[in-house]
């Protein structure tokens, strides 16, 4: 996917240090001051645009949200919509998610969320999976006990990959769906690649991982 380069949108999100933190590793180990309550803390991996997050903010009050981002043309708009909206839940970093260990600590994290991810399809490039093992034991070490990743793709490949990585790795599977819009599955938030594909008939895959 190309991305458009916005030059001016640097200086926008430099205007809301409030929604995107500038500076994450100084508040490793404090987001909970940030946010100003003692609430779970989920994150999104590769936010995107926000969409999936923000309507998650809005779902669930008694859940702060952290969508980690390192496209600025990207961030940009999901910035707007947190400040548009008002949503005082959801906070942003512009960042790599190679770094996460930088930004939180150990055990600070109940969730993680990784939607449509790039899946990288040669060999060559597997580590840059974002359910490659190297990824699954960044997430544990910040992750209460026993937390979980939520993972959704419409790439099938990744999807069977994705499976036999969390289960290699000793996670326990649940609600794995083949083809999650003709599930049974209830309030599933979509996000912006998600409408995009299922519009277009395309099956979406989803399963939940958790750590032992």
């Amino acid at each position: 996917m190309r991305l458009r380069n916005k030059p001016w949108a640097h200086d926008e999100i430099n205007k809301e240090p409030t929604i995107v933190i500038a500076n994450p590793e100084q508040q490793k180990g404090n987001w909970n001051n940030i946010f100003g309550n003692n609430n779970p803390i989920h994150i999104e991996v590769g936010t995107g645009k926000g969409q999936f997050l923000t309507k998650m903010g809005q779902a669930h009050p008694h859940i702060n949200y952290i969508g980690v981002e390192k496209y600025t043309s990207v961030i940009i708009t999901a910035m707007e919509r947190v400040r548009d909206d008002n949503i005082s839940n959801v906070k942003f970093l512009n960042k790599d998610v190679m770094n996460l260990v930088d930004y939180f600590e150990k055990g600070e994290l109940d969730q993680v969320f990784i939607n449509f991810t790039d899946p990288w399809p040669k060999a060559r490039h597997e580590k840059r999976r974002l359910t490659h093992e190297g990824f699954l034991k960044l997430y544990e070490s910040l992750l209460k006990p026993h937390g979980e990743i939520h993972f959704k793709t419409d790439n099938q490949d990744l999807f069977e990959y994705s499976l036999h990585s969390f289960s290699k790795y000793g996670m326990i599977l649940n609600n794995v769906s083949l083809d999650l819009h003709k599930s049974n599955m209830v309030a599933n938030i979509m996000t912006e690649y998600e409408e995009k594909f299922s519009a277009k008939g395309m099956r979406i895959y989803r399963c939940e991982a958790v750590y032992r």
